[in-house]
């Protein structure tokens, strides 16, 4: 993710004073898409109604419109609370093909400063195993910074 500190203080000052939600996930995404040459999709599925997430900002090709909790690992991510990181989608249960060039993916619960669920920030690569534990701690410190 290139340099991690320098990625997480550009996005900070770039988000600061900003209260509209859609409007820093627009610049997550596009900041975290062109750092890190591993990142194929980066994007935030956000809580519209309840048990559904349904497609927010994001860079790279088409992606779901619409994701229930119950399925894929944006809904593991949006029910369990937790991030998600998951070496080879295909050995995922339930994983949902938005794209058939996604082998990893990393995908980090985004809650508000009073503890709702937001979203969750989604992040495809067409590597296996393309993301570390690394990554976890730095996105999601990256999401409580920035929402949180």
């Amino acid at each position: 993710m290139g340099d991690k500190d320098t990625v997480l203080a550009r996005v900070l000052a770039l988000t600061e004073g900003e209260d509209d939600v859609v409007a820093k996930m627009a610049t997550v995404a596009c900041e975290l898409f062109n750092s890190d040459s591993r990142f194929d999709w980066v994007g935030f599925y956000r809580v519209t109604e309840p048990n559904l997430l349904k497609i927010g900002p994001y860079q790279g090709g088409h992606g779901c419109l619409a994701i229930p909790f119950a399925k894929g690992v944006c809904g593991a991510a949006a029910v369990s609370g937790e991030t998600q990181l998951v070496d080879d989608v295909d050995a995922f249960p339930g994983h949902i093909a938005c794209s058939s060039t996604t082998r990893s993916e990393i995908v980090v619960p985004v809650f508000s400063s009073e503890g709702e669920l937001l979203g969750v920030l989604d992040i495809d690569s067409d590597q296996p195993a393309a993301f570390s534990g690394e990554d976890k701690v730095m996105l999601e410190k990256l999401m409580k910074m920035t929402f949180g």
